[in-house]
């Protein structure tokens, strides 16, 4: 079986959103979800593989195959073409929420976003929450 290649690193957080977000409208909003998620998860900032900074972890493992490792308890990713929200774990407990969030494109685990004003900041922290809530009963102290 294959090694998780995603896992946390000592990369700087900071030089990675100034070397990777690739305008000035998708740095501040890196820095605004830097704090945003620091705030609500009280966890310090980390990379996480080359290109996620994630907050907080826990340990996984799949339902579907022998797979386990770290991951954090929510994230997100500045990439050219959006903002990649590391948020949601797809429940249907998460459906209402997820309807009021903004403009956004949503997949099973993931949230797409152009800018931060484009969804309801107090919608995401309530994601986040159910999220954390969730990884905790399924997984045990985080």
């Amino acid at each position: 079986m294959a090694a998780i290649k995603t896992k946390q690193t000592d990369a700087n957080v900071h030089e990675f959103i100034d070397s990777f977000a690739a305008t000035e409208q998708k740095k501040q909003d890196s820095y605004a979800l830097v704090k945003i998620m620091q705030d609500f998860t009280g966890f310090e900032p980390k990379m996480w593989g080359p290109s996620i900074i994630g907050f907080g972890r826990y340990h996984y493992k799949s339902e579907r195959s022998r797979q386990e490792a770290d991951w954090p308890l929510v994230g997100f990713s500045p990439r050219k073409t959006a903002i990649s929200l590391y948020i949601h774990m797809g429940n249907e407990e998460q459906h209402p929420l997820l309807e009021k969030l903004g403009k956004c494109k949503i997949s099973k685990g993931c949230i797409y976003i152009k800018k931060l004003a484009d969804i309801d900041i107090e919608v995401v922290k309530e994601i986040m929450g159910n999220t954390i809530q969730q990884l905790h009963k399924k997984y045990g102290k985080l």
